[in-house]
């Protein structure tokens, strides 16, 4: 039995592999850049992981609101969920569902 998953997960799911690919992109595009100049490989990455995160906010503020959105998205359906399962175990709801 193959398990469904609203369309919104599929996306965020895509969205996010994108954004840590293009995060780790950066990542390595800095450390050559680096490690080109002369800089030693671990002083490199250190040095790269440092610069990515905040260059990432500049370079790809795309597919990080994506993300966020998908996020949100998810934690409001979520919450939604809780609050339906909350009112069916107080009895509130008289949907005949069960």
């Amino acid at each position: 039995m193959s398990e469904q998953y609203p369309p919104g997960r599929a996306t965020l799911n895509r969205d996010l592999v994108l954004y840590t690919l293009a995060r780790l992109g950066l990542l390595a595009v800095i450390a050559l850049l680096l490690v080109l100049v002369g800089v030693p490989v671990v002083v490199a990455l250190l040095l790269a992981l440092v610069v990515s995160l905040p260059l990432s906010v500049i370079v790809l503020p795309g597919l990080r609101a994506r993300v966020n959105a998908g996020v949100a998205e998810m934690a409001q359906r979520r919450r939604a969920e809780r609050d339906r399962l909350r009112a069916q175990l107080r009895g509130d709801q008289r949907d005949g569902g069960g």
